[in-house]
């Protein structure tokens, strides 16, 4: 992973947050970063997406930045098929790897190379109180990737790293099972 190979670059990240996503999501807690991240964190907080855009699109033609992080809340005008296509050749051009994070995002187009889905999922109980919270634990579904099949994991942290695995059991969406009006015609039957 890139955050792997950044633990041992000295260079300092880019962290943009729109004011939406800043409001849903608060700022990043440098103590909650990796150590060898703490102290090269640079955070831009955007009054508008398209602020944030440009302050990604320049991050990402910075190579003194060993990656770039940006942080949007919903499906804002600004971020059309052609924006982020823009930030993919720029990523791509620069060599600065790039994680758009969409908070509250209908899926739409993209032309990002992965897109993930990641929420909260039910923790394992605790080791040693059962009545405590367990470990964080998030469902990560990729969707759509160009070089990879599309997969569910459930991930948890054990205290050193994340660990994945598979989801413990697929459970249909009851929404799933019924037609919404208008997906069809009523001509049809």
């Amino acid at each position: 992973m890139a955050l792997d190979q950044a633990a041992g670059d000295e260079r300092p990240f880019l962290w943009v947050q729109d004011k939406a996503a800043l409001r849903k999501s608060g700022r990043p807690y440098r103590p909650g970063l990796p150590p060898a991240l703490r102290h090269r964190l640079i955070h831009v907080a955007a009054n508008t997406p398209e602020d944030a855009l440009f302050a990604l699109e320049e991050g990402l033609r910075c190579r003194d930045l060993s990656f770039v992080v940006g942080e949007l809340a919903g499906n804002p005008k600004g971020l059309s098929f052609t924006a982020s296509r823009r930030l993919s050749l720029v990523a791509e051009k620069h060599g600065v790897p790039l994680w758009l994070i969409r908070i509250d995002a209908a899926h739409d187009l993209s032309s990002a190379r992965m897109r993930w889905d990641v929420r909260s999922a039910a923790s394992p109980p605790p080791r040693w109180n059962a009545d405590a919270p367990g470990p964080p634990a998030w469902q990560a579904q990729l969707f759509r990737a160009r070089a990879h099949p599309p997969g569910k994991w459930i991930l948890r942290d054990d205290g050193q790293s994340l660990v994945a695995g598979a989801p413990h059991h697929e459970q249909a969406d009851p929404v799933d099972l019924v037609h919404r009006p208008g997906d069809r015609s009523l001509a049809t039957g």
